[in-house]
């Protein structure tokens, strides 16, 4: 591998800048993405082979390895790798950079909730021009969908978070309590749990706004459409009706931990067995595997809780990359994006490492399908999450100001979990701050 460089992207100002804001400064056309340029496949393979330097923003693990693989197959393009940290910190130093209107990477890696806060205002190039609508068959549908919107082809998705239930089988065992499958067992479980020992619970939640939206999302809500600079937000539809319905009963029951996720006390508490069961993307076991070594062989996945034995799933979680509509060196940019999240060398890396794909072809693979994990007591744990992929409810979008939106969250509707208010008047007040927000920064918000 060349000596590319890695770096920490410094984001300027403790707050998040909101990218997607129709008042945000920056690059790119007012029509919602660079255009006016384009290249066919082998314009592109030329300049790849021309070659030259480009510069690749991301906080996935993966990429040292991806980079190498990418350098070995075109000798004459050396790509400057910055390490990001993560969402928050990536987004802020891309908008930092968009203003500035210097430093911008030619490739970086965004949440699939972040897209539409870049592409809304034209600071993405539309890849469209490029031939990218030719690999929509590679992805599944969810992840394919969440790139390609409002007209135009934003990015390509890295990896996928369809959902599953990890549980802790020994805790369950234990306790004499039967594993659950759907929402109403759940709740059931987890009062039996209590009741076994008043230190377990079946799971934690302090209010999540990730958790929350994915979990209306299954549940078939679609609260929020985005069409152009028009935006409807409505968290009382029936998809999230029915959440709210089932959840209430859950947060009246007091069978959640009331424990942060990712903090020490949460690792502690998945180590010790009192957190008996998590819901969350196909990315976990990574997550299990390197912070919860107590639980090697102890825990097990299955398919997302059901309301109805019905198998209806939604994403936890998961990115793409995109090209900014101002990237300095953007034919190269295009060329590397296109190998990275479609070739089989990069992908195969980034699985190597716990990445999980968003591409059809690795997800249906034997290989991937009949890997057995030995921290998950030798379960085929890749049968169970793939199988959540082919799941997931379609046409799912989010706000174009998602992070604004989570950052409003627990002062609105995490109200409910302090019980403070009802979850249905917590995401009403949501929606409201929310209407307010998106109308001061000149969307036309509807409800």
């Amino acid at each position: 591998m060349k000596n590319h460089t890695m770096r920490r992207a410094l984001a300027a100002g403790a707050g998040l800048a909101l990218a997607g804001t129709l008042a945000a400064c920056g690059g790119g056309s007012e029509t919602g993405g660079g255009g006016g340029e384009g290249a066919t496949a082998d314009e592109i393979e030329a300049a790849l082979q021309e070659g030259g330097e480009l510069t690749y923003w991301t906080w996935t693990p993966q990429a040292e390895k991806q980079i190498e693989a990418f350098e070995a197959a075109y000798p004459n393009v050396d790509v400057n790798l910055v390490d990001t940290t993560g969402t928050a910190e990536s987004n802020q130093a891309l908008q930092n950079a968009i203003a500035a209107g210097d430093g911008i990477p030619d490739v970086v890696q965004i949440e699939y909730q972040s897209l539409l806060q870049f592409q809304l205002p034209g600071q993405l190039t539309d890849l469209t021009e490029y031939g990218f609508d030719e690999l929509e068959s590679l992805y599944t549908p969810s992840t394919w969908g969440a790139v390609s919107q409002n007209d135009g082809i934003w990015g390509l998705p890295q990896d996928s978070g369809p959902m599953a239930f990890f549980y802790n089988q020994a805790v369950f065992d234990e306790h004499g309590v039967d594993v659950p499958t759907t929402w109403d067992e759940y709740l059931e479980a987890g009062k039996a749990l209590k009741e076994a020992d008043p230190d377990v619970c079946i799971g934690n939640d302090t209010g999540d706004p990730g958790l929350t939206t994915s979990l209306i999302w299954q549940a078939g809500g679609q609260p929020f459409r985005t069409e152009g600079e028009t935006v409807t937000i409505d968290l009382a539809d029936e998809g999230t009706t029915k959440f709210v319905d089932m959840y209430q009963q859950v947060i009246d029951a007091d069978i959640l931990c009331d424990i942060p996720g990712w903090t020490d006390e949460w690792y502690a508490a998945l180590n010790e067995g009192t957190i008996a069961s998590i819901t969350f993307g196909a990315w976990g076991p990574g997550i299990l595997e390197g912070s919860v070594p107590d639980g090697a062989g102890d825990w097990r996945i299955a398919p997302m809780l059901t309301y109805d034995g019905t198998p209806v799933n939604a994403e936890n979680g998961g990115s793409a990359e995109a090209v900014p509509a101002d990237a300095p060196n953007k034919l190269l940019g295009v060329g590397f994006l296109k190998w990275l999240n479609s070739s089989d060398e990069s992908i195969e890396a980034f699985m190597e490492t716990g990445g999980f794909p968003a591409t059809v072809k690795q997800l249906e693979s034997d290989e991937f399908l009949t890997y057995e994990s030995e921290y998950f007591g030798g379960q085929a744990i890749n049968e169970v999450l793939a199988g959540g992929a082919e799941n997931v409810v379609e046409g799912w979008q989010y706000l174009p100001w998602q992070a604004y939106a989570n950052g409003i969250f627990a002062d609105t509707a995490g109200q409910a979990w302090l019980g403070e208010t009802s979850l249905a008047d917590g995401l009403a007040a949501w929606q409201a701050d929310n209407v307010q927000y998106g109308t001061d920064q000149g969307f036309t918000v509807t409800e």
